[in-house]
């Protein structure tokens, strides 16, 4: 199984906002890169769901529902998405601070590219990250 996160702005959508809807498709991401990410997954695997600019922690842990589909929205065809349901609440956000000063998780995609929206986790980064949120790994 592979783990992801996803990159969020809260004032555009926030965990509360994906509690209240109980599942909603991850579209408008552009980025090559994270539409590569988007494509690799498959339904059942778990992401971390991270607020970016206000927050800048993780704050839950997410699960797709259902595998990548073409986003409707792009008139070229070429863009895709997920679905993902809230699987818990971090009980400990982890912050970027306390990330970035944790020398195991230096090689981590959010620190190495900051500006990607869909990023892999290794297995080790998972257990470690969820182990700092008080969350089962």
């Amino acid at each position: 199984m592979a783990y992801w996160l996803f990159k969020s702005e809260p004032s555009h959508y926030s965990w509360e906002n994906l509690l209240a809807d109980g599942r909603t498709r991850w579209d408008g991401v552009r980025n090559a890169e994270a539409q590569n990410n988007l494509r690799a997954m498959r339904a059942g695997e778990r992401a971390f769901f991270y607020h970016s600019q206000v927050g800048k922690e993780i704050v839950g842990v997410v699960e797709v529902v259902r595998s990548f589909y073409p986003d409707p929205g792009d008139p070229s065809g070429k863009l895709g998405m997920v679905d993902v349901k809230p699987v818990t609440a971090a009980p400990k956000p982890v912050t970027l601070a306390v990330i970035k000063a944790n020398k195991e998780l230096a090689g981590m995609s959010l620190l190495k590219k900051p500006r990607l929206s869909v990023a892999p986790v290794s297995e080790r980064e998972w257990a470690l990250l969820s182990s700092l949120a008080g969350l089962p790994s």
